[in-house]
């Protein structure tokens, strides 16, 4: 605990007071809650207390300045609220206790020690861009008085978790974002990007957010593992989805899985027609685009999101009224191709710096702007623009994913529950990794070039939220 704290102030010591603030309050507001008040009006007063001090405080780091700003353009006045710094890891540890402090209000939480909570919260390898975890994922782990003591099995698996991590990050995801940025930046400035050159940063950027987002995943479980606890599952090849219910159930898992058991159902979920199962898709679409930061491209994209699943369930519900399910090969694959280029379409509004960024680079990729093939934003030779894209979508299609590669070792927390996604093809299944000298090379060849590239300082994509 004391390791996580100090990681965390190394950062910036003074936000270090304000994490113990917070951790301090959700203890105590979470053990109250425990403590079988006999008044239920009380108790659900202490709830909607510590969830509305807990939104406050994210309220005013990340969305104040969003908030001044659309209200002085509404009312045509001039006030600039100063520049306020958003803590690391505000929106994970936020929400991580916004659970607790609903699971303790459901009797659903044990009464931890202090020692025990700090460390869930503050665990240092998930504490700046998650996976969000939950109490009842860590605790029990942290409980367990065999996981400090040392295991051969868990430091192979955490460093090679990590250092395929680390090689997503500074090796795939740096490289091709030389690709994206230049489109965005002068999008950003008015420039109107060529048909190829929208399509190249479009297409790059997803693939830089794969990987780098991917990427920390894998190190923020590598370490864990090397600690012996296993965090849960957070990435699951999204890219093959053939489906947007389906990316959504690969990509940040445990965002999904917060958004779903904390505010869909709460809302009512599907239980009370499709109406309003489409109504509160759409609410947490909006609410889940608003988390990842205080801008409209973000509300946007998150509604955006919310519209394709809830053409998603409309599909489906049609299919069914006529009886009729198309699932061979072809339909899989047009299925497949249609999320994809949604999902694509999407990242424009969630990397632009707002809208109008974002509606240059639209035009431009449905052609309103013209068809040229100029790249002359990019700067580099169209042969290798395009096969860096295919060599990368190329991993991010056929290859296994991490944990299918290492499943044998059960690297994650909830495989099960994704297990059935995989596409448990028989060559990679043979190449299933093992802890032998032909992968400790294979492992240190990738450490050695992700070393070699890590020649400038790079933040991790998801930092920003």
């Amino acid at each position: 605990m004391i390791a996580s704290l100090f990681f965390y102030a190394w950062w910036n010591p003074k936000y270090l007071l304000l994490l113990l603030v917070s951790i301090s309050f959700n203890f105590f507001i979470g053990h109250t809650l425990n403590q079988n008040l006999r008044s239920p009006a009380r108790k659900k007063a202490l709830l909607i207390l510590g969830v509305t001090i807990n939104l406050v405080l994210i309220g005013y780091f990340k969305y104040a300045n969003f908030f001044v700003a659309n209200v002085t353009d509404i009312l045509g006045i001039n006030f600039n609220l100063q520049n306020i710094i958003l803590p690391l890891g505000i929106s994970f540890f936020t929400f991580q206790q916004i659970a607790y402090l609903v699971d303790s209000y459901r009797n659903e939480t044990q009464n931890y020690n202090f020692v025990d909570y700090c460390l869930f919260i503050s665990f240092f390898p998930q504490l700046i861009a998650g996976p969000i975890i939950h109490h009842s994922e860590v605790m029990p782990q942290f409980n367990d008085k065999t996981v400090y003591r040392f295991n051969s099995e868990n430091l192979a698996v955490g460093i090679t978790i990590f250092t395929l991590g680390l090689f997503k990050k500074v090796v795939l995801a740096d490289n091709i974002a030389i690709y994206a940025s230049p489109v965005f930046n002068a999008a950003a400035q008015g420039v109107l990007p060529t048909f190829l050159e929208s399509w190249v940063g479009a297409l790059a950027y997803t693939l830089q957010l794969y990987f780098d987002f991917s990427g920390y995943s894998d190190m923020a479980i590598g370490i864990a593992r090397m600690f012996g606890i296993k965090l849960p599952i957070n990435f699951f090849s999204p890219y093959k989805a053939s489906s947007i219910t389906d990316f959504w159930r690969r990509w940040h898992i445990t965002l999904s899985n917060f958004l779903r058991d904390y505010i869909y159902i709460p809302l009512g979920g599907n239980r009370q027609g499709e109406m309003r199962r489409n109504l509160n898709l759409m609410i947490t679409m909006l609410l889940g685009g608003l988390w990842h930061g205080a801008g409209w491209q973000f509300i946007f994209w998150g509604g955006l999101h919310g519209f394709y699943l809830v053409i998603n369930h409309q599909w489906n519900a049609l299919q069914k009224s006529y009886n009729y399910k198309v699932d061979n090969w072809l339909s899989l694959k047009v299925s497949w191709f249609i999320t994809f280029i949604a999902i694509v379409f999407a990242w424009v509004f969630f990397r632009s710096e707002n809208m109008s960024t974002a509606l240059i680079i639209i035009k431009s990729m449905v052609g309103l702007n013209g068809l040229s093939f100029s790249n002359e934003l990019i700067m580099i030779g169209r042969k290798k623009i395009v096969f860096d894209i295919l060599i990368l979508l190329a991993i991010a299609w056929f290859m296994p994913n991490v944990q299918e590669w290492m499943s044998k070792y059960e690297p994650v927390l909830n495989y099960d529950k994704v297990k059935r996604l995989s596409s448990n093809n028989i060559v990679w299944s043979r190449l299933q990794w093992q802890p032998n000298q032909i992968y400790a090379v294979v492992t240190s060849g990738l450490t050695v070039i992700a070393f070699l590239h890590l020649a400038k300082v790079s933040e991790f994509l998801y930092f920003d939220f």
